[in-house]
């Protein structure tokens, strides 16, 4: 591919300097407008070492208002990224709506340049492309516009830029070991660029190819595509959602509708005797085992999800009791912010996915784009239909990483939970939990049913299980909570 790019194309100083204004004022009206429309931006520059990305960026921003954008340089893993799924660092860069975010390398280094200087396995890189296809997607398909420039110049002119570089003291420290090795061994490194174009270039997020030999040309085409892309944006606003969505049939006999809820025996029990032995056993197993996961640098998620009054609180409690307060966080989720309103949905739960050794407990989670999000209508048919992939790729992403994920959801019958309703607003130090929002919840118990059997349905996965917890009996529900925690970490750690 890349050898096939012409590089003497070139534009006259002063043929560039006719169309800089006009550019300009086109770009930063553009900014303008997507700010307006609310459109987040991802910029992304790639390219060979000394083909002038950072030169690039300098253009591009110089017409821009700089409130409305961010400029990212990404370089190695530090030992705080290293600890946590590898697009993590980028989740936490991504712009609100209607920002610009300007990456200097971005999550292509790890099949670019990393993948050069330490090889990944096959099946690591292939895993790779496919959670950067994926990642791009899920975001493209939530409004953000993605545009990516693969800046190429020869392997004479990169020598030569080299040299130059290396020639004066000020810029000599910009020239590593590793790009003088990347120029010694171009063709290898050019066959390995070729390679993540063809697997990365794709309908919604495609790759520009930059002819960076000439300055003048090479900001002329950026800035030229980079207009046309955000005008076709602003234009296309209300076309992102074109992907064809699969869904469970919803229409037909009511007896055909797939079902799990209706399956789960909610008369099992356990006496208080056996609770407390077990709990206890239990616990002192999983606190050996948290010190062991902290040694062995594996990180847990635990998603928990259900009925109001399900129990969800009372099993995070007996799991933490047993855990060092260090090595974990409970993340209770209620409605989204302000700030996290202007972020992909998804984004908010990225920011507390934790790190090597360390576990996670959601209080609720991102299934919440499925259930009530859903059910009350905060976000659109499409949205909610291609959420189902997305978080499966989510967390089929965490399991690359090397984290174990499990998903809970406690189960009650209806009249267990008026019962557990009435019994918080008749004690006075557990009324607080008792709400108007959870009586009119209940009133849709039904659709939350059929919205339940779905999400459970589709979302369960090899690497990331639903377990559905027979909740009418609390004692019961919590040593299977606890043992299932605990088998899975001992079937993890004896590998």
């Amino acid at each position: 591919m890349l050898d096939k790019v012409d590089l003497t194309k070139s534009m006259k100083k002063e043929e560039y300097r006719a169309l800089k204004d006009t550019l300009d004022a086109r770009l930063s009206q553009l900014q303008r407008e997507c700010r307006n429309a609310g459109i987040p931006i991802i910029i992304l520059f790639e390219g060979w070492g000394a083909a002038g990305k950072g030169t690039l960026i300098s253009h591009l921003i110089e017409p821009l208002d700089p409130r409305g954008f961010s400029v990212y340089t990404t370089q190695k893993e530090d030992e705080n990224e290293r600890m946590h799924p590898y697009l993590w660092r980028f989740w936490t860069k991504l712009p609100a709506d209607g920002q610009i975010a300007i990456f200097d390398r971005s999550w292509y280094r790890r099949v670019q340049v990393d993948h050069f200087d330490a090889p990944l396995s096959p099946l690591r890189l292939s895993q790779s492309y496919q959670e950067i296809n994926s990642f791009e997607e899920l975001l493209i398909r939530g409004g953000t516009v993605i545009i990516k420039f693969f800046l190429h110049i020869s392997k004479k002119e990169q020598k030569k830029r080299f040299e130059k570089l290396l020639s004066s003291e000020e810029t000599a420290w910009r020239v590593t070991k590793e790009d003088l090795r990347h120029n010694k061994h171009y063709d290898e490194f050019l066959r390995l660029n070729d390679e993540m174009l063809a697997h990365t270039d794709t309908e919604l997020a495609p790759w520009t190819i930059l002819e960076a030999t000439d300055k003048e040309y090479a900001t002329a085409k950026m800035k030229t595509l980079l207009i046309q892309r955000l005008q076709e944006a602003l234009k296309n606003r209300e076309s992102i959602e074109s992907a064809s969505l699969l869904s469970l049939p919803t229409s037909g006999a009511e007896e055909y509708r797939p079902s799990v809820l209706a399956g789960v025996d909610l008369s099992k029990t356990l006496d208080r005797e056996t609770y407390k032995e077990q709990l206890d056993a239990l616990q002192k197993k999983l606190s050996r085992l948290h010190s062991e996961l902290y040694r062995r640098r594996v990180p847990v998620v635990l998603a928990f999800e259900g009925w109001d009054a399900g129990g969800k609180g009372g099993a995070i409690k007996r799991l933490t009791q047993a855990l060092d307060p260090r090595g974990y966080v409970v993340h209770p989720v209620s409605s989204p912010n302000d700030i996290e309103k202007a972020h992909h949905y998804l984004w908010r739960f990225w920011q507390y996915m934790p790190k090597d050794g360390h576990i996670t407990i959601f209080d609720r989670s991102w299934y919440g784009r499925v259930m009530v999000e859903r059910i009350e209508g905060f976000c659109t048919e499409n949205e909610w239909k291609r959420a189902y992939k997305e978080m499966n790729e989510m967390e089929e992403s965490l399991s690359h990483s090397g984290a174990i994920v499990l998903k809970f959801f406690m189960h009650i019958d209806k009249d267990e939970q008026e019962k557990r309703f009435h019994e918080r607003e008749s004690n006075p130090i557990k009324r607080w939990k008792i709400t108007d929002e959870d009586w009119r919840n209940r009133a849709k118990w039904d659709q939350y049913e059929v919205a339940i059997d779905e999400m459970l349905l589709r979302t369960s996965t090899s690497y990331a299980p639903w377990i559905v917890i027979e909740g009418n009996c609390k004692y019961y529900a919590r040593i299977k909570v606890l043992e299932t925690v605990v088998d899975a970490i001992e079937k993890r750690l004896s590998h």
